[in-house]
């Protein structure tokens, strides 16, 4: 009779939450918020509100664009990670998680174990940046300056263990050679800084570059991708060149709260991979600076826990830290 009272228990314990599933109105069946760490205007702001605008069409519910900018992206991250996982809150991110992840102890949440992904966006290169009047017309002409005069060369960016950062000690590593970091506080700084000379080299995302290569104020000598880009198909990539490890690209994605019940997950995961590689939104990716890439969760959530052990494995071998 114990036995039958135990057996019971434990039924009616696990057929509890799939009743309360079951039980609940269809999702969705309320608006949708995508949750952004950056003010409006910055490249998750930008694809959180493309893919919303479709989604919304998508799913018949309005899709809210929600930014918290505050904190680099963590207070975003930490809200969506404590959000009810129902399905309704949303973080629209990028590879700035897993950088900060590797370098970082002191985060409101686990980078693995308090989200759920639900779909890559895109993918994007770096450009490997001098200033016109540079000496150095290619990848090549950059590393034997740098071998012949070691920690000579100045190299710029966005902050300490930013995704520019890992990229280009990356890059030295793969060379072989040793530069000297420079800091800033954003982008915009580290571009005056490349145009007026006082850096040599600036691995740099395509939007925030981009715009000065083509003004001819700014030489791109390669990409980080593994490939030639679309976003810069003249330029040869630093593996094709003989860098081989050195492949590092810019990353958007979606990621819900754990726990959010794999049927929500999936609907999303579809309706967003159809968005995404619709001609409309391979154009709009290509003009910022990125391509359509579409994961299933799984895979992505493969690829998030492979990118933070790899960046972990290269801020200790470049000790980097965080500001």
């Amino acid at each position: 009779m114990k036995t039958f009272v135990l057996r019971a228990a434990l039924v009616c314990a696990f057929a509890l939450p799939l009743a309360s599933w079951a039980q609940a109105p269809a999702w969705p069946a309320k608006p949708v918020t995508l949750v952004v760490g950056s003010a409006a205007g910055g490249s998750n702001d930008t694809f959180a509100r493309a893919i919303g605008k479709k989604l919304s069409e998508a799913l018949g519910q309005p899709v809210v664009v929600d930014n918290k900018p505050a904190g680099g992206g963590v207070l975003a991250n930490a809200y969506v990670a404590k959000a009810p996982p129902d399905g309704y809150n949303l973080v629209v991110l990028s590879s700035t998680f897993t950088t900060g992840a590797a370098i970082r102890n002191n985060l409101q949440y686990d980078a693995i174990k308090s989200f759920k992904p639900v779909a890559m966006l895109g993918k994007g290169p770096l450009l490997v940046t001098v200033p016109n009047e540079s000496p150095y017309k290619t990848i090549g002409d950059l590393v034997a300056a740098a071998k012949s005069s070691p920690g000579k060369l100045n190299y710029g960016t966005s902050g300490a263990g930013s995704i520019n950062h890992f990229a280009t000690e990356l890059f030295a590593d793969a060379a072989g050679i040793k530069m000297t970091h420079v800091p800033y506080k954003g982008m915009g700084p580290a571009t005056n800084d490349l145009l007026g000379g006082q850096i040599q080299l600036l691995v740099a995302s395509a939007p925030s570059v981009l715009g000065q290569v083509k003004g001819g104020r700014v030489r791109a000598l390669a990409v980080t991708s593994a490939n030639r880009s679309p976003v810069a198909p003249e330029l040869p990539s630093l593996e094709q060149s003989g860098y081989k490890g050195s492949a590092a690209e810019l990353w958007w994605g979606v990621l819900a709260p754990a726990g959010t019940p794999q049927p929500v997950v999936d609907r999303l995961n579809a309706e967003i991979n159809k968005i995404i590689l619709s001609a409309e939104m391979k154009e709009f990716f290509l003009k910022e600076g990125a391509e359509p890439a579409a994961m299933k969760p799984a895979e992505f959530e493969a690829f998030i826990a492979a990118e933070i052990e790899r960046w972990k494995q290269v801020a200790k071998a470049a000790d980097i830290k965080p500001e």
